[in-house]
């Protein structure tokens, strides 16, 4: 066997020292690379495509994000013991440095934004179709500019990186803040001119001229610039595509998608099973979601609505005219019909902890984005997709805006919009609870609104955020919150370890 061995060698060698060593350095003609794919509209479009997979991805919408959001806000309470370490970090305000959930979401977001880069930089060489080729350049920038506002309004200054990278020294630095609110702001002003006003057919649910205008105004809000944001938010009202949708759960109903109200959601489908290799990444490509099988009652039920969230809703018990039904379409209560009435959600059906709430005792889950159905019988997985802006949202922000600015008394005419969609139909502020007398009063109403109406759609933690940082909190709505440390996360240790224009000086403060 040696003698075969050493043969074999020997012939190798032979062959390969009487070749030309030229021949060896081939490319695969079948391999796209992005010197290679990227040579017109159509497939600038494919590129555009798989940043919008990312979104769908594990790091982001299919998981970890609204994670991320949640454990963040104070909407949510573990649902039991067997929430896992990293996330109960979180929730505790114990995060480190090394918290995978929190670097997956980074890591994720990155991702995003080095494939939207791709697109942006090689369309300026696309020439065969101008207007398609500038649609797939701003909805790149569009997905970039979520992505950057997810990552300074968590992170604060991170590294802004406005070209792919091609090469491993080319990593960036910190930026300010202030710069990564630069770039997303000019980004989104600019793209709106070249994002269609709506689409139809297989684009349905890609970015339009709203969504940027929308994201542009939550953008300038969270900086406390409101005459702006109103300029925004207001250009998406005046267009007269959008409207409450009748029926509230409408909008987290996988029957209802890229409805009246949505300006802007990420895509699931029903098909085949969550995509995940078990260290954290899927690459994208994700058909399925999985907050069903998080936070529903029958599932894992990971998160349950905070006590506090349950007492925001009007109830009688408060003694207000009536009872708020977002109430019980944001949430499963024992008792209640599921699987189109044929069963009972009953006390066994749910395991983990039960909530204080209206003078009682009980188990309370999400019902917002939940699917009471098993996927192989194993898995609560849904095609509901994520709605990241709808139009309640815009109305809300344009009252916070208006309210802001000086006219309390359009404010409140845009918060009993939102109150008198035909399935919720509450009583018009003032109410017993919410006079509207002053700035103040209408503001603290803005921020009862918000919280029922927006329940569970990772915004809270944004807006207590905003909020704390104009001082308009009248107390403190994190418990574990300490200032100077816990506005921000710390940045992923691995981005510190292999960032080489990084070093532990940039951490953020407290970490």
């Amino acid at each position: 066997m040696k003698r075969n061995y050493l043969t074999v060698t020997t012939i190798t060698l032979g062959l390969l020292l009487g070749c030309s060593t030229d021949k060896l350095d081939q490319i695969n003609p079948n391999q796209y690379t992005t010197e290679t794919y990227y040579n017109n509209a159509a497939e600038l479009v494919k590129g555009v495509n798989a940043v919008y997979s990312i979104w769908q991805s594990y790091n982001l919408t299919g998981r970890e994000w609204f994670f991320l959001h949640d454990l963040r806000s104070d909407e949510m309470t573990s649902g039991g013991g067997q929430l896992e370490a990293p996330r109960n970090q979180i929730l505790i305000g114990a995060q480190i440095p090394g918290n995978p959930v929190a670097f997956s979401v980074w890591n994720g977001l990155y991702r995003a934004i080095h494939r939207a880069n791709v697109v942006i930089d090689k369309g300026a060489e696309v020439t065969d179709n101008p207007t398609l080729t500038k649609r797939a350049i701003a909805e790149a920038k569009f997905l970039r500019a979520l992505s950057y506002f997810d990552l300074v309004t968590l992170w604060g200054g991170v590294p802004l990186y406005t070209s792919f990278v091609t090469a491993v020294d080319g990593t960036k630095p910190r930026a300010t803040p202030a710069e990564v609110y630069q770039l997303i702001t000019s980004d989104l002003l600019a793209i709106q001119a070249d994002l269609p006003a709506s689409y139809s057919g297989a684009d349905l649910g890609r970015a339009t001229r709203g969504a940027a205008a929308g994201l542009l105004g939550r953008v300038y809000m969270q900086q406390g610039d409101y005459a702006k944001a109103k300029t925004e938010f207001q250009k998406v009202i005046s267009s007269g595509l959008y409207r409450l949708t009748d029926e509230y759960d409408a909008n987290f109903q996988e029957e209802n998608e890229n409805n009246a109200e949505s300006l802007f959601e990420i895509g699931f489908s029903k098909i085949g099973d969550f995509n995940w290799d078990g260290d954290g990444n899927d690459g994208g490509a994700n058909e399925t979601m999985t907050r069903s099988q998080e936070y529903s009652a029958i599932g894992w039920r990971n998160l349950i609505p905070s006590a506090s969230l349950l007492a925001e809703y009007e109830h009688t018990a408060k003694g207000d005219e009536k009872t708020d039904p977002r109430l019980s379409y944001n949430f499963y209560f024992i008792g209640d019909k599921f699987n189109n009435g044929a069963r009972t959600l009953a006390e066994g059906d749910v395991q983990g902890n039960a909530q204080s709430f209206n003078g009682t005792t009980q188990k309370i889950s999400w019902r917002k984005y939940t699917a009471m159905y098993k996927n192989a019988e194993t898995f609560y997985t849904s095609g509901i997709n994520m709605r990241i802006i709808r139009y309640a949202d815009v109305l809300l922000g344009m009252a916070e805006a208006e309210n802001e600015t000086g006219n309390s008394a359009a404010a409140i005419a845009l918060l009993n919009q939102v109150r008198a969609r035909k399935s919720v139909a509450m009583p018009p502020y003032p109410t017993k609870a919410y006079p509207v007398n002053s700035k103040d009063e209408v503001f603290r109403a803005i921020v009862h609104e918000r919280r029922v109406e927006l329940a569970g759609e990772q915004i809270r933690n944004r807006d207590i955020l905003r909020w704390r940082a104009q001082n308009k909190l009248r107390t403190e709505p994190i418990s574990y919150f300490a200032r100077g440390k816990q506005e921000l996360l710390p940045i992923p240790q691995q981005e510190l370890d292999n960032n080489g224009k990084l070093s532990q000086a940039d951490q953020n403060p407290g970490y």
